[in-house]
């Protein structure tokens, strides 16, 4: 009995909650049927403080003690919230402005930038450094976004602060959005809050139908697939070329499916408590252009780092060589985000010439980018450019990354009885490779009309397809639960 209790409300390090646990749905089947009391008696304030203390301890599960700062964030952010909103001194809301950005920002970058910045300072001056003993907190460049832009939108008046802490608060650490996104803006979420009606028949089946299918890409496609990746990039020169590509791509693969299936889990779960969070990700594996894939991808990020950093550089207001400098600007801002190291500022700096080089190729293009060839060969590139860019993410370091995109090119490559052999001996993971390809060539209301169907089928036919999924993720797990990518930005 105490190792369940510790199994269920104890921290363990190195062990966040994870949505595709066991441990997370033995603590959520206790949650929900009491949030559903308080939703249907709509007594709204017990409401967000008992699903605020599920997120405080949701994330305690996941970070620890952490979870002090993220209080701490909140606290500090509505408070300064509601300075600005009543102060008429332009200069004390500015001020308002800056010191929750230092707060904020301040916090992430010690966690999270402290030891690179202060290496490759020690590496320019000759000095000796030793690397500080940090842990990263997890989620904390997702629910820092949304303090900043919270902020910076009461600034300008688009939204009116909470009025009260308990809200805001529960707008921060709203849990199914809170460690790994998507990145949840105020405006489009504070209102929901105030309104909030219990979920419908409908939003329950249909939740519950992406979360299912945020299981199916997590926990059965990704995590397997990744078993054979991480074999690749684990000895950047002990494959051959063919294998080596296939890792690559099997990578390219894994992270859409890995992060797209907490997207879609999170999005679920907040529909089955009545809540909308917004679409972040569309099919961005049909991109034929890195502008498009962009529209596609991590959509909560990128239209973040659009409104946040992209227009307030000017965007394109200022001319087309400003227009390239804001948008490399954007782009290496973003690939920081993601990481303290230099390959994730080369990943979007790549990402960043790559959207000029299109932006300056567009106009020349004209009529024929409508014209099949000349579609499907964009298409080609983007998607090749896309996942060699993958492989300095996956990769364990710089160097390492560069050998094994060497390793395809002049790496040895096997005839057709050593692709027949791969073959035979990969069957399962070229399946699953082969089913979230041929979703992307389906028309792209496929997923909604699925889901769709989901909500009108019989109940039996819902609990067989629960049944399915679980069987699957049973006899395809690892030993462990394998943690989301998406987990250590």
């Amino acid at each position: 009995m105490q190792h369940v209790l510790d199994l269920l409300f104890g921290y363990h390090e190195g062990e966040p909650m994870l949505f595709s646990s066991g441990t997370f749905w033995a603590l959520f089947l206790l949650f929900l049927p009491l949030y559903a009391l308080l939703s249907t008696r709509r007594n709204r304030t017990m409401m967000l403080a008992f699903v605020l203390l599920f997120s405080l301890f949701f994330y305690y599960k996941s970070s620890g003690l952490f979870v002090g700062l993220l209080a701490a964030t909140s606290v500090v952010d509505w408070g300064l919230s509601q300075v600005i909103a009543r102060s008429s001194s332009r200069a004390m809301r500015r001020a308002c402005v800056g010191v929750s950005l230092v707060f904020s920002l301040g916090i992430l970058g010690y966690f999270k930038y402290a030891n690179f910045f202060m290496m490759n300072l020690s590496a320019i001056v000759g000095s000796n450094f030793q690397p500080l003993e940090l842990v990263l907190p997890v989620g904390i460049s997702f629910y820092t976004f949304q303090s900043v832009s919270y902020i910076i939108d009461v600034y300008k008046g688009t939204i009116a602060p909470t009025r009260r802490w308990l809200d805001y608060a529960f707008f921060l650490s709203f849990f199914p959005a809170l460690v790994a996104g998507p990145i949840v803006r105020a405006k489009d979420f504070l209102g929901q809050i105030a309104e909030h009606r219990p979920a419908s028949r409908h939003d329950l089946y249909y939740g519950f139908w992406l979360v299912l299918v945020g299981v199916v890409k997590k926990a059965i496609v990704a995590d397997y697939i990744a078993q054979y990746n991480d074999l690749i990039f684990q000895s950047p020169t002990g494959y051959n070329a063919f294998e080596t590509l296939m890792g690559i791509i099997g990578y390219t693969m894994q992270i859409y499916c890995d992060f797209s299936g907490y997207s879609d889990m999170a999005i679920g779960l907040a529909l089955v408590m009545g809540f909308r969070l917004n679409e972040n990700f569309n099919f961005p594996y049909k991109s034929q252009n890195l502008t498009d894939f962009w529209r596609r991808w991590h959509i909560s990020l990128s239209t973040w780092l659009r409104d946040y950093v992209y227009i307030p550089l000017g965007g394109n207001r200022k001319g087309t060589a400003r227009t390239y400098v804001n948008n490399m600007a954007t782009m290496l801002v973003g690939g920081l985000w993601h990481g303290a190291a230099w390959k994730f500022v080369f990943w979007g700096g790549m990402h960043g010439a790559g959207l000029a080089v299109h932006k300056a190729a567009k106009p020349h293009l004209g009529a024929w980018s409508d014209v099949w060839p000349v579609r499907a060969l964009s298409w080609l590139v983007t998607m090749v450019f896309v996942a060699c860019l993958w492989v300095f993410f996956r990769a364990d370091s710089w160097g390492d990354s560069w050998l094994v995109l060497r390793q395809v090119f002049v790496g040895e490559w096997p005839g057709m009885a050593g692709v027949s052999a791969f073959a035979s001996a990969r069957m399962l993971w070229l399946a699953l490779m082969v089913l979230i390809i041929s979703a992307h060539a389906l028309p792209s209301d496929w997923r909604m009309r699925a889901g769709e169907a989901f909500v009108r089928s019989r109940l039996w036919v819902k609990f067989l397809i629960f049944v399915i999924i679980v069987q699957a993720v049973l006899q395809l797990q690892g030993e462990d639960v394998a943690p989301f990518i998406y987990f250590q930005f």
